[in-house]
């Protein structure tokens, strides 16, 4: 077994502190639960923020690298590790949790034990995912995520929760199967490893990649989820309780598009370009379709759901741009999408408990009963459509110039759809905090409380401080990044030398996917 830093197994204790602490739930007075869950997650944050701390951003190596001999034959490892592309995930989901506590504790009153637990398992599978270095281990992470969400939806979403879950479980099973067939695959072609690490040195061949790649986005574009297989995420959404929305939006929907960036793009080279086209088509069918049925909605849940598949096009836009100002906006924009999506849940979750109702014309005017409240939404809502100044503004700015690289016209089309979002946000901010008061529920509403603030002003400042400072962000991604780019430059080379034509029809030499592959 290997450690870094003193000996300290610190990805161990990140990923296991709250399956542990869910355990000691069992063991908790139920007056004192919700204080327990909120005390664990705040731990659990206290816990990730040394793997930043103590992160060398010079190099695209695995950092905090452990690994322990799981199963002899085949070999199968307890292997666990991070570089740039996994440690802001990790920090975004330890961030977010505390907040999913708090929203809770007045909206959740059955099995509130439960409740709880469920959501701190979620929080080791959903690390586990990110921090995985051995296919077996990272698939055990994927599948266990399944049960909390389906708990967390089915036994206390809306009305139509049963419905809702089993259409997200199904959709998500259904990927997972494949998945699970790709991982096969890649055992057997590639010196019959599951290490991820030295699977993504391997070349397969063309016609493997070809299949794989297919089984791979199976998996990921029912996750992220992409057109056309989004159809789940609405009524999930919709059925959910708050806290579930938050961790649906800001950290599930991420483990489809960091599939891609740690598996489909440095594994499968040749299926990549194949297919890139059309993923770039399926990308902006999803942000402009996304941000067209968010304008026709009169749930707010509904429409941050849409909202959400315009958003994640332009997270696999940026990584099928295959260069480093696509992929680099593409994770700046999967922790901004986090940050202001969850937020705007959160928004929602407050004004339901009040009007008991999600829908804009019952929740219309509330800048007057509720400034403080109406003054968040704003700010999210300007974060969400990308203003200057905000966090959402970065990553689709480096999105777009990414685009740009790859091709002109498709960031035209992409720019279509900030143009969309400005228009059903700006409209659900004009109805919600300047429209006609609802006269029957007006009076009896209340701004935030103590809770409510602490629930709401980190999140603030983060839109914030991300949009003028992106550079603490930024710079943890750019070694490993630059490294993919590089691993993708040298296979397309490679395959471009191998069907070149004879020297005196030699073509020019094949861009760097730094200045962009037309």
């Amino acid at each position: 077994m290997s450690l870094d830093y003193s000996g300290f197994p610190w990805l161990s204790a990140v990923v296991f502190f709250p399956l542990l602490g869910a355990l000691l739930l069992l063991l908790v007075k139920d007056t004192a639960v919700r204080w327990t869950a909120l005390g664990i997650t705040l731990v659990e944050l206290a816990l990730s923020l040394p793997l930043w701390l103590f992160f060398d951003p010079s190099t695209p190596r695995m950092q905090f690298a452990e690994q322990v001999t799981w199963i002899a034959s085949p070999a199968i490892n307890y292997s666990v590790g991070i570089d740039g592309i996994s440690l802001p995930l990790i920090l975004l989901t330890t961030f977010l949790m505390p907040f999913c506590i708090l929203v809770s504790w007045t909206a959740v009153q059955t099995r509130v034990k439960a409740f709880m637990a469920a959501l701190l398992i979620m929080e080791t599978a959903m690390i586990g995912v990110f921090v995985a270095l051995d296919f077996v281990l990272f698939y055990v992470f994927w599948e266990a995520m399944l049960i909390p969400m389906y708990l967390l939806i089915g036994v206390w979403g809306g009305p139509n929760r049963v419905y809702a879950a089993m259409k997200f479980f199904l959709y998500t099973l259904t990927g997972s199967v494949l998945l699970l067939a790709a991982i096969l695959a890649l055992f057997f072609h590639g010196g019959q490893t599951f290490d991820i690490l030295l699977l993504s040195g391997v070349e397969y061949p063309a016609a493997l990649q070809f299949w794989i790649f297919l089984a791979f986005f199976a998996a990921f574009a029912v996750k992220v989820p992409m057109f056309p297989f989004h159809t789940w995420l609405p009524d999930a959404h919709v059925e959910a309780p708050t806290a579930g929305s938050v961790i649906l939006a800001s950290v599930l929907l991420k483990m489809g598009t960091y599939g891609f960036l740690r598996f489909t793009l440095p594994m499968l080279p040749d299926a990549t370009d194949t297919f890139t086209p059309a993923m770039i088509g399926l990308s902006l069918t999803a942000i402009l379709y996304g941000a067209y049925m968010a304008l026709a909605q009169t749930d707010l849940k509904k429409l941050i759901a849409y909202s959400s598949v315009s958003h994640m096009g332009f997270v696999t836009l940026g990584i099928f741009a295959l260069n480093a100002q696509g992929i680099e906006g593409a994770l700046m924009q999967m922790i901004n999408h986090g940050i202001t999506t969850g937020a705007l849940f959160l928004c929602v979750g407050i004004i339901y408990e009040r009007t008991h109702s999600r829908l804009l014309a019952d929740n219309a005017g509330l800048a007057g009963p509720m400034p403080r409240y109406a003054a968040f939404l704003v700010i999210f809502s300007l974060s969400s459509l990308g203003l200057p100044g905000t966090n959402s503004f970065v990553g689709e700015f480096l999105v777009l110039a990414g685009t740009f690289l790859w091709s002109k016209p498709a960031a035209a089309v992409a720019a279509l759809g900030i143009i969309l979002a400005a228009a059903y946000l700006l409209w659900m901010v004009q109805r919600v905090a300047f429209g006609v008061p609802v006269a029957k529920t007006a009076p009896k509403l209340i701004d935030l409380t103590p809770r409510e603030w602490v629930t709401l002003t980190p999140l603030a400042i983060l839109v914030f401080w991300i949009g003028f400072f992106p550079n603490p962000v930024l710079t943890p991604m750019h070694a490993s990044v630059n490294h993919l780019v590089e691993h993708l430059d040298q296979r397309h080379t490679a395959v471009a030398h191998r069907h070149a034509p004879s020297n005196d029809q030699r073509q020019p030499t094949v861009l760097s996917r730094r200045e962009g592959i037309p």
